[in-house]
């Protein structure tokens, strides 16, 4: 049976792929864990799931449904989170699938104009603040350093003294001798040029046995 489906729900559905896939064919081009058919999907889904709801839930309880989305949504974004000795990652693509749904509601709702001024400005925090990310991270960068090196007596500092003098700011440390053997792990932070000072001078110590950084 043929079945005629309304020309703005048409328009709904497509926009909801234009502005899916393109928030998801950026995070597809950085080789994120959601990239384009996921986040489509999830714009997609997010527009279905808001239509449906004005059509099942009663005459004063139209947003039964779609006010779901937002409790669904999470469990997507916490998949996408990742805890690792450097730190965390994955949660600028977890608000990407936060903000991809919730211009699926909007475009779900009727406000065209609206999700698609939000997707121009969830576009631009991707591409453009990307570069001042690199710009603030390349100031200050906090690095963790691992040096195993001989005990020599009153020179158990020797090292901590050598990220003093490149003027990196040491975070925590942690020293251990075992035998004649010295330990020590140091969280640093600072510019990436001194950043990478410190371990050109590090390279060329021969007393250092073992140096990950």
């Amino acid at each position: 049976m043929y079945m005629h489906l309304p020309h703005t729900l048409i328009v709904k559905l497509l926009l909801s792929v234009l502005i899916g896939g393109a928030i998801g064919l950026e995070r597809e081009l950085r080789s994120k864990s959601a990239g384009f058919r996921t986040l489509t999907l999830i714009c997609v889904g997010a527009t279905l799931f808001t239509i449906l709801s004005q059509f099942i839930g009663r005459p004063n309880n139209t947003d039964r449904i779609a006010s779901n989305i937002v409790v669904g949504i999470g469990f997507l974004g916490a998949g996408v989170i990742f805890r690792s000795e450097r730190g965390v990652s994955g949660i600028t693509t977890a608000a990407s699938i936060w903000l991809t749904a919730a211009l699926g509601m909007g475009i779900g709702s009727g406000y065209f104009a609206v999700s698609v001024l939000g997707c121009l400005v969830v576009l631009s925090i991707l591409f453009l603040f990307s570069f001042l990310d690199r710009f603030l991270d390349s100031l200050n960068q906090i690095r963790q350093y691992r040096i195993i090196y001989p005990y020599e007596e009153n020179q158990q500092h020797k090292y901590e003294v050598q990220i003093k003098r490149y003027r990196l700011k040491i975070l925590d440390r942690s020293i251990s001798k075992s035998g004649n053997t010295m330990k020590a792990v140091w969280s640093v932070a600072g510019s990436e040029k001194k950043h990478h000072a410190f371990i050109e001078h590090m390279l060329t110590d021969r007393d250092i046995a073992e140096f990950d950084f």
